[in-house]
């Protein structure tokens, strides 16, 4: 089963994302980093929850995701549960090996993106749609996953995956909030109003604390609604509580599948399982 196909098949589908250790780590901290991804892929696949892998994630140079998965997470990982990002931020060539690599070692579904054009170095197409039709004709039978920003405006985004040349199965969707529900529910609504049937996860970020410095820096990145997370956070609320409460925010407006960013590596099982305990 593809990601497409479980996103299909299940009313609902809550998976992890997970992000590499970074490449300038030195060998000794790299291994263990590694070593701590491995258990966490291993734990969460464990319990039937799709793992995301990012792929330079913040403009950073990461480690082959790819490369080390294949060599390392051996036969007891269910390896249509893992799925690898890429971005058009390498040359067009790795991209397309890197599609056939991550076929032919059985993983099932890739998601493909731009990347930020705004740090680390430049993509080697304009827009991701084209790496996922170049990607396709290379490698047809991967499951190809795509992006979408339901912040953004709602006719446009959902314009870009009915439009035929998006090339994907399913798409991810930039962070979201329950403190900024209302563009979501545009989104959903016109999704529905122009008949979109693409299966879509939507972000969700696992925030550790309220700590303002920390909410800044991520704010670079993506949407943080800084006050309304310090003034739930001084109200007693706990990560597990603020993260349950957006999922639940979400599904009351018609979303039905979740990925769950910035899990904790040392217990990220243990931390998703209490997320959706909460929910």
């Amino acid at each position: 089963m593809s990601l497409a196909d479980q996103l299909t098949a299940h009313d609902s589908v809550i998976a992890a994302e997970l992000r590499p250790p970074r490449a300038e780590l030195a060998a000794s901290e790299g291994m263990d980093a590694w070593i701590d991804t491995y258990h966490a892929v291993r734990g969460l696949t464990r319990r039937g929850v799709p793992v995301f892998l990012t792929d330079s994630a913040v403009g950073l140079q990461e480690e082959d995701n790819l490369r080390h998965l294949i060599a390392n997470l051996g036969t007891s990982v269910p390896r249509h549960l893992v799925v690898p990002f890429l971005t058009s931020k390498h040359p067009l060539e790795y991209c397309l090996s890197y599609a056939e690599r991550a076929w032919h070692n059985d993983f099932k579904s890739l998601v493909v993106l731009g990347g930020d054009k705004h740090v680390g170095p430049p993509r080697s197409v304009e827009h991701a749609w084209q790496l996922r039709s170049a990607i396709r004709a290379r490698e047809p039978h991967l499951a190809l996953g795509g992006w979408a920003n339901p912040n953004a405006d709602a006719d446009r985004q959902t314009g870009f995956l009915t439009d035929g040349t998006f090339n994907a199965e399913f798409f991810l969707t930039q962070i979201v909030s329950h403190h900024t529900i209302a563009p979501v529910a545009r989104f959903l609504e016109t999704g529905a109003r122009v008949g979109l049937t693409l299966p879509g996860m939507f972000g969700v970020f696992y925030y550790r604390s309220a700590n303002a410095k920390t909410l800044q820096t991520l704010r670079q990145f993506l949407p943080v609604p800084i006050e309304e997370l310090i003034r739930e956070f001084s109200l007693g609320a706990t990560p597990v509580d603020v993260c349950a409460r957006t999922i639940r925010t979400l599904k009351q407006v018609g979303a039905r599948h979740f990925y769950v960013s910035n899990l904790p590596l040392s217990n990220a099982d243990a931390t998703l399982g209490a997320i959706v305990a909460a929910i």
